[in-house]
């Protein structure tokens, strides 16, 4: 059964106080009747010494017969009881009883006191009377020698009824101060927990939804203090919730007004958020609390989610679902262990690209043939014409035409990459001996130049598994690069080999490339210096074709360049896994 609080609080407060009550009644109780009896001990003492001499005087003297007549009128005059002892215990003398019939008392604990000099006392129930009395033992010396014992008792009945008619008159008034203490603690207890049950009420209200709840308390304390905390509180919260369900109702208007389609899912795999861009890919009006393999039944997407969920990190990824093709950008939540997908669909722009490419690949073969006509047909007037000027214009047609053949056999060689960039042929590379190879191809212009050439290795550097003739083309690009925008110095081939892989870095002391053109040298057709770039025969594909091949061998390249001081690329190729 479940106790209020006021039911709490008077029980705790009826428990104390019984208790203190308790505690006062016996502790009082036991105060009055040591008083009581400290004061009769201290009587009897003083009676005892007023009696001492005449009683010594007896004993000495040998008048035992006078000396029971004494104790007997004193103990009919004091309502007491006088007993004599001698030192051995033997009575001599008693105000009640025969002495001769009496048994020794050398044992009594109040009389081996009283025998060793000091006064003695004793409260016990008497074997003569079998009564409860008290006892006073006092030592008779005369001239230093102990003559005896005079023992003063009285019965303590008169003592014990004035102190069970005081603990009944205690006890009265115990019980009616409890009574008081209780109403008091009742009333106590119900201004405690009426503004509790109150605050409890409003805070029920509040959890349920009513904001609206208050609490107003007349009185000065910190329960008021409380309520008025209560009240702010739920003013406060009424604002953020209103302004929750504001922002909520926005976040809801935005998602739902996105082109892009978009999901959030749970750690389970469930379904928790979508909008009706994604309702529209899946033509399912209802995904929420599904499971998301349930309404997207493409293996792809299922293995590139527990990927996410493995890796707990954003990846980028396109997937076809359907006839469509989406770039699918996801984001892992640590705060709820869940995935955010958005959909964007690229159907259109991957058509676009591939009419592009297409539209390259084939201009690029129809290009081929008449450019090999135009420049036969060049070289043959060359051979036939004899004037310096025709043959100054026929060196450009030469040149330009040589230009646009490099230009297309790049177009063809990034096109066949992007096309069937995958199917590498793989076997072990041993990109030390690969590059030193490249190396000796340009030692003829090296020299021609006047420019140093050197290979640096540090580390053992592993086999790798990539394709020999792309990483050939990927360096032969690179060297290529770094020897005609290089007019004094060199270049440094620096080689690091790494457990997972190694580190390719190719470095000049060209003309360099401003910080401006770094983000964009990888792009097609991209030149820093369109001047300088016609006059060395540069297409602005060959960054375009490494960056293909790097990426192919599922490796990074990054470019470092200072105008005037040259520039490093450096490449890293990992361990293809088998």
């Amino acid at each position: 059964m479940k106790k209020t609080i006021f039911v709490k609080i008077f029980l705790g407060y009826f428990v104390i106080i019984l208790i203190i009550t308790a505690l006062m009644f016996l502790f009082s109780f036991r105060v009055i009747k040591a008083h009581y009896t400290d004061t009769l001990r201290t009587d009897l003492v003083r009676l005892g010494t007023s009696l001492q001499a005449r009683i010594v005087q007896h004993i000495d003297e040998g008048q035992i017969t006078r000396l029971q007549e004494l104790v007997r009128t004193l103990g009919e005059e004091t309502q007491t009881r006088f007993t004599v002892i001698y030192p051995d215990g033997r009575v001599v003398a008693d105000s009640e009883e025969d002495p001769d019939l009496m048994e020794n008392h050398r044992t009594r604990p109040e009389i081996i006191r009283a025998i060793k000099g000091h006064v003695g006392s004793s409260i016990r129930l008497s074997t003569t009377v079998e009564e409860e009395m008290l006892y006073v033992a006092m030592p008779l010396e005369k001239d230093g020698q102990n003559l005896g014992v005079i023992r003063m008792s009285l019965f303590l009945k008169d003592i014990n009824s004035l102190l069970n008619r005081l603990k009944k008159e205690m006890a009265v008034i115990a019980a009616v101060l409890l009574g008081i203490s209780l109403i008091a603690t009742a009333l106590l207890a119900r201004s405690l927990s009426r503004p509790v049950r109150q605050l409890g009420a409003a805070a029920s209200r509040v959890a349920s939804g009513d904001y609206s709840a208050r609490v107003f308390l007349k009185r000065r304390d910190e329960l008021k203090d409380l309520a008025d905390s209560f009240n702010y509180m739920t003013d406060q919260i009424k604002t953020a919730f209103d302004e929750l369900s504001r922002q909520k109702e926005e976040l809801n208007s935005i998602i739902s007004s996105l082109q892009e389609g978009l999901i959030v899912l749970d750690k389970e795999g469930k379904i928790v958020l979508n909008n009706r861009s994604f309702q529209s890919i899946i033509d399912e009006p209802r995904s929420t609390g599904r499971y998301y393999w349930e309404v997207i039944r493409e293996p792809q997407f299922g293995e590139w989610i527990d990927r996410i969920t493995a890796q707990r990190r954003n990846i980028i990824e396109e997937i076809q679902l359907g006839e469509k093709i989406f770039l699918c950008s996801a984001a892992f939540v640590e705060s709820r262990e869940g995935v955010v997908v958005i959909f964007h669909d690229i159907t259109r722009m991957k058509n676009l690209d591939k009419i592009k490419k297409d539209f390259v690949v084939n201009i690029s073969h129809e290009l081929r043939t008449p450019l090999t006509a135009i420049k036969g047909f060049a070289e043959t007037l060359e051979e036939e014409e004899k004037d310096q000027d025709h043959l100054r214009y026929l060196d450009i047609i030469k040149r330009h035409t040589d230009r646009l053949i490099r230009i297309v056999n790049d177009l063809l060689l990034l096109s066949e990459l992007e096309e069937r960039g995958d199917i590498l042929e793989i076997e072990p590379v041993d990109v030390h001996r690969l590059i030193e190879n490249i190396m000796r191809m340009f030692e003829q212009r090296l020299q021609k130049k006047g420019l140093s050439a050197r290979v640096e290795t540090e580390g053992t550097v592993p086999l790798l598994s990539a394709d020999p003739y792309r990483l050939e083309q990927l360096f032969i690009n690179l060297i290529d690069n770094a020897i005609k925008y290089t007019e004094k110095g060199g270049v440094t081939v620096q080689l690091t080999g790494f457990q997972q892989g190694a580190r390719v870095k190719i470095q000049d002391t060209g003309i360099g490339i401003s910080k401006e053109h770094l983000t964009r040298i990888f792009e097609r057709f991209y030149v820093t210096d369109k001047s300088h770039s016609k006059r060395l025969g540069g297409t602005g594909l060959g960054l375009s074709i490494v960056k293909r091949i790097v990426l192919l061998h599922n490796g990074d390249i990054s470019a470092d360049s200072q105008p005037g001081r040259g520039t490093t690329f450096t490449i890293t190729l990992p361990q293809r896994q088998s």
